[in-house]
């Protein structure tokens, strides 16, 4: 491990070199290229440079600890065990620093949320995880889009609503979203008060470029519409609707939130492109070894992964065995601590794959 950090620095160090040069700064794809590779390996350096310079220090320590007077050594001999500590913790970091990197989690996002068994509380459920993850990509930073949305009854409610996350690392963060939540709580339509369980399903879908998904335009069949709104009514006088179906895959793809037909089709492509490289990405991990599906998870979007129960006020990551009793801030976008959670476990998990 401590030969590829050394390696790694030495990179480190002459990407330093690279940036600087006229040259390279002159040639603006080039010099993108190897800001993104330095941007990469700053945080591996930071916490190798950090590990020599405590081992340095317990060198040191250790040294002076054979030859002091016993005030000095009384010092030492607390000071040794919080360096071996500090050493152990930056070992750890830097092995989950070195585990392959997923391509993917620089990406922006494809966030599909869709109402499930349940009916009406369902779809208040769909909009409500809607709120959540808005609410944690503006605390983020990230910019937000609502690419498609299909209401469900009259009361706010969504059937489905496609949203576009745009920010660095958006995939990273979200990633272990994908897959059933179920909600446990009393409906507002529910005269007696009995508890109901109900089931909405989320994907999450990283962006594809253009030249990853090359989607040829005669395996397309484009339908124009009308939007609707709630109830059906017509919303647009146009034929501003569209509906993509890309008929090698059966895969369909609407959008209709926009006034324009041709920012629709644009958006609707987008999503189309993303979930066919989606489609591409399980194929291959299909084929993959168990201890790499182990590292990765099934990425089985039928599998139940959270319950949020809302007589309790109490969140369940069924993956991972948490559960947090602040429910309303977790629906009020405060999700960070699950997502830490989920990062820090599927890192272990890789982390035991690896040694295998």
């Amino acid at each position: 491990m401590f030969k590829k950090l050394k390696e790694i620095e030495v990179r480190y160090h002459e990407l330093e070199q690279l940036l600087s040069d006229p040259a390279v700064v002159a040639n603006r794809s080039e010099f993108q290229k190897l800001a993104k590779e330095h941007a990469d390996l700053t945080e591996i350096v930071a916490a190798y440079r950090e590990y020599e310079k405590t081992s340095m220090q317990l060198d040191e320590d250790l040294e002076l600890l054979k030859d002091s007077d016993e005030d000095l050594k009384e010092l030492l001999k607390e000071e040794i065990p919080e360096l071996r500590e500090i050493l152990e913790d930056l070992e750890n970091k830097l092995r989950i620093l070195l585990l392959p990197k997923d391509p993917n989690d620089d990406r922006s996002v494809f966030l599909e949320i869709r109402a499930g068994t349940g009916g009406d509380e369902a779809g208040l459920f769909a909009a409500d995880l809607f709120r959540m993850y808005a609410r944690f990509a503006e605390a983020m930073g990230w910019r937000i889009e609502v690419v498609s949305s299909s209401p469900s009854g009259g009361m706010g409610g969504f059937k489905e609503v496609i949203v576009q996350i745009e920010g660095r690392g958006a995939y990273s963060r979200l990633k272990y979203e994908s897959g059933v939540h179920r909600v446990q709580r009393v409906p507002v339509t529910e005269a007696q008060g009995r508890i109901h369980t109900s089931a909405v399903t989320v994907a999450v879908l990283p962006e594809a470029e253009d030249v990853e998904v090359i989607i040829d335009p005669n395996e397309l069949r484009i339908d124009v519409y009308r939007s609707t709104g709630h109830g059906g009514q017509s919303v647009n006088t146009t034929d501003s609707a569209v509906r993509i179906t890309h008929l090698p895959t059966g895969l369909v793809v609407t959008c209709q939130d926009e006034k324009s037909q041709h920012k629709n089709r644009a958006k609707a492509m987008k999503v189309l492109r993303a979930r066919l490289f989606d489609r591409i990405q399980a194929e291959q991990n299909s084929k993959i070894s168990e201890t790499r599906k182990n590292q990765v998870g099934t990425g089985d979007r039928s599998e139940r992964i959270r319950t949020y129960n809302f007589p309790q006020g109490r969140v369940t990551d069924h993956r991972i065995g948490l559960t947090l009793y602040s429910l309303d801030n977790i629906l009020a976008g405060d999700i960070q601590e699950i997502i830490d959670a989920l990062i820090t476990y599927y890192q272990a998990e890789s982390l035991k794959a690896a040694s295998l």
